[in-house]
């Protein structure tokens, strides 16, 4: 096979690989679009819009390290994944574990700190059984303390779907960045292909045309001659 065969062979296939690399890094790139005005509708109509910088309490502003982006986002009208995590994870966070850390029942710390949703049924069971059994002030009190059991628990109920529903909308803009990364990428692999193939094709014209191999004859079978051409 001649020399600018084959560099012309390599250069054509690298030329067509090069493409259907480009395709691929559109599809992903249309998907990142996609699922970025998704995530936008979406989270436009919950009409959420963080705190003003001068409203937030020092408890929201240091409640953990990643609370600083309550202050980022001050003002701001949640329209991205990321600002979604951040209200999630910090905002409605923290005041679903204040609410929890701080239950008390005629000024008597419950010690509900850390308990969720899920968590809150067994105390609640709890204290009906207790009640069951109770008489007179016991019970009452006991009854106060369920009362409580049952504001915290709709609290962390409603506070725990919107928090979930937030981050869901996150994972999705974190597939959508995933899928723009690996879009870029393709498209740089995409243009070095077409750079090598574009220099296979001036080798092919500028290279001399030699042989670099070719096919051999069948050889004669042993004790007979070789046909003579």
């Amino acid at each position: 096979m001649k020399r600018r065969t084959l560099d012309i062979i390599f250069a054509t296939g690298g030329v067509v690989i090069a493409l259907a690399i480009f395709v691929l890094g559109l599809v992903l790139a249309d998907q990142y679009n996609w699922g970025k005005e998704y995530v936008k509708e979406e989270l436009a109509a919950q009409k959420i819009t963080f705190a003003a910088a001068d409203k937030l309490t020092d408890d929201e502003k240091n409640w953990k390290p990643g609370s600083v982006c309550l202050v980022e986002n001050a003002g701001k009208v949640m329209e991205t994944g990321k600002q979604a995590e951040c209200y999630a994870k910090y905002y409605i966070g923290m005041h679903l574990d204040k609410s929890a850390k701080t239950a008390a029942v005629d000024g008597k710390n419950m010690g509900w700190e850390g308990q969720t949703y899920a968590t809150m049924g067994t105390v609640q069971a709890d204290l009906k059984a207790k009640i069951a059994t109770a008489q007179g002030d016991e019970k009452a009190t006991l009854e106060k303390q369920l009362a409580a059991a049952n504001g915290l628990r709709s609290t962390l109920q409603t506070g725990e779907t919107l928090r979930g529903l937030l981050l869901t909308s996150y994972g999705f803009s974190i597939f959508g960045d995933k899928a723009n990364t690996v879009a870029q990428i393709c498209y740089g692999v995409g243009v070095l292909l077409l750079i090598i193939s574009a220099a296979g094709f001036v080798h092919a014209w500028v290279a001399k045309d030699d042989t670099l191999f070719e096919a051999r004859g069948v050889g004669a079978a042993p004790g007979k001659a070789a046909p003579v051409a």
